[in-house]
């Protein structure tokens, strides 16, 4: 029966006519799904936040401005769909939402936003690759593997070009940070021992670092603002480090800690610790030089070898050739 399907379907469309049903299928179940897809209730608790937060003196537009949680028209848009959008397992969802953090996406919306833009990605590349397919390629001259590769090639980049677009993103976000972190330490150290406490240096620090480190200098001042709202610094520091997903912010959120329970002076805790990451430092820029050659042996192998090779070898594989071709003409 499945055979005469196909058939019937390649009598009707030609050789890709299952080819064209399944897309034709795919995007028809899609607008089906999108279509009775319930609407996602309006939470009252947030309506009454919302205009309470607006009938507040201080909420100026600058105030607005700074804040990063802010939902966006188009992902109010997204909320009857954040169902369909976003993982229903509170795990993956907290897991998801912390790489986009990790990443520089701070809205509370995040995760849903980047599952759209993979649907709708995905959706427009496979409708582009099938107007590919069928209009400018012959499907008589080409196979139906190619056929499917030209189809589904921008469908699967379309879905997971968003996604590796956030893991680059963090990967260089946290790179910034770990590049930054010790000469951060060394001006929170200067400010602690001119005496300024430890939430005053790391405000002027946040400040001073934003131009150079962009991402470490946001951290700080968050940092900063969530101590001076009346947060507690451990809780502070360790959402910092979660935030930032870096093993050197993890040590040193443990070395405050520390040293805020025990007692001990924070300028020593600070100057041992800014050692440390100078050494680091320097041994990350060893280890980058200990891996140049190794890496250059390649480049040399594959641009100096070959021509050293014809410059040495060609005329003897001339002159030989020249010799067995003469010998066999005279024979």
């Amino acid at each position: 029966m499945f055979d005469n399907l196909i058939a019937a379907i390649q009598d009707q469309l030609g050789p890709v006519g299952p080819l064209i049903a399944m897309g034709v299928l795919g995007v028809s179940l899609i607008v089906l799904t999108l279509a009775l897809m319930p609407t996602q209730r309006r939470d009252p608790l947030d309506r009454l936040r919302e205009e309470a937060e607006s009938k507040k003196p201080g909420n100026t537009a600058q105030g607005q401005s700074m804040r990063r949680e802010t939902t966006s028209r188009h992902s109010k848009k997204l909320e009857k769909y954040a169902a369909f959008l976003e993982p229903t397992d509170e795990k993956e969802m907290s897991d998801a939402r912390l790489k986009m953090i990790q990443a520089g996406y701070y809205s509370k919306t995040a995760v849903r936003d980047l599952a759209a833009m993979q649907f709708i990605l995905s959706v427009v590349m496979l409708l582009a690759g099938l107007a590919v397919a069928f209009l400018v390629v012959d499907p008589d001259q080409e196979s139906p593997i190619k056929m499917a590769a030209t189809v589904l090639g921008p469908t699967l980049l379309g879905y997971y070009g968003p996604r590796m677009w956030v893991e680059n993103r963090r990967s260089a976000r946290q790179e910034e940070i770990i590049l930054g972190f010790p000469d951060s330490l060394d001006m929170l150290l200067i400010c602690v021992e001119a005496g300024q406490s430890l939430d005053q240096a790391i405000q002027r620090v946040g400040k001073e670092i934003h131009r150079g480190y962009p991402a470490l200098g946001e951290e700080l001042e968050t940092v900063s603002y969530e101590i001076r709202a009346g947060k507690d610094r451990a809780e502070v520091l360790r959402d910092m480090g979660r935030r930032c997903g870096v093993r050197d912010i993890d040590s040193f959120v443990t070395v405050m800690i520390q040293s805020a329970t025990f007692g001990t002076s924070i300028g020593d805790a600070l100057r041992v610790f800014a050692d440390d990451m100078r050494d680091k430092r320097v041994m990350r820029a060893e280890e980058k030089a200990n891996v140049l050659p190794t890496k250059l042996t390649l480049g040399t192998m594959m641009f100096t070898v070959p021509p050293l090779l014809i410059i040495l070898i060609g005329p003897s594989v001339v002159g030989i050739s020249d010799v067995l071709g003469g010998g066999l003409g005279g024979g």
